[in-house]
């Protein structure tokens, strides 16, 4: 059902939003050097690898200088990319994850390889879901860089306060989950974009 659900959606919404993925890309290329996506490889369902899409909203190679964005003007993000970020649209790529099955539209967001290797036993249980494009933390952490730009240490911040607390909500939906909770989590975080 939630398959169906998430192959159903993904292509509709392919289909109705090609003509903002084609703005989108115009922009970024007339806006920066690079390509138009950005492919990072995160960790999904059983702890498999897969490389999460998103449009590319910093110059090129930024992630050598750290996996973090610290504040919504981290001098790494473009322009346009400060838009996109700010209401979510680089994350609409992720349709294709999706499609591609190694995503869900609901589930535990997906972490890179580097931080998942800190997880403890009983956190590695969120990889025994399919990851989503959103979820409770997601709406929870909207402002996440933000609380990473006011941390002395925002690594260590993410890694001994973010990551547990996001873990903690993922681990509540995995026990407590269903088409209609999904669809409500959906609505909210739609919601939280536009207040933005």
């Amino acid at each position: 059902m939630k398959r169906l659900f998430d192959v159903f959606f993904a292509l509709a919404g392919m289909l109705v939003l090609f003509p903002v993925f084609i703005t989108v890309a115009f922009l970024i290329k007339a806006g920066s050097k690079g390509g138009i996506f950005y492919k990072q490889v995160r960790v999904g369902l059983n702890q498999k690898t897969f490389k999460l899409v998103k449009f590319r909203t910093m110059c090129a190679n930024a992630d050598q200088d750290g996996l973090l964005t610290v504040g919504d003007h981290d001098m790494r993000i473009t322009k346009i990319g400060y838009w996109l970020r700010k209401y979510k649209i680089d994350e609409l790529p992720q349709l294709i994850n999706v499609l591609n099955g190694d995503m869900s539209f609901v589930g535990p967001r997906p972490e890179v390889c580097k931080y998942v290797e800190l997880y403890n036993s009983f956190q590695k249980r969120v990889l025994t879901v399919k990851p989503g494009i959103t979820d409770w933390a997601s709406i929870e952490f909207i402002d996440e860089n933000r609380l990473l730009a006011n941390a002395e240490d925002p690594e260590s911040f993410y890694i001994n306060t973010i990551i547990p607390l996001k873990i903690d909500q993922n681990l509540k939906y995995i026990d407590h989950h269903s088409i209609w909770i999904d669809l409500k989590i959906i609505s909210y975080t739609l919601k939280s974009i536009l207040v933005r």
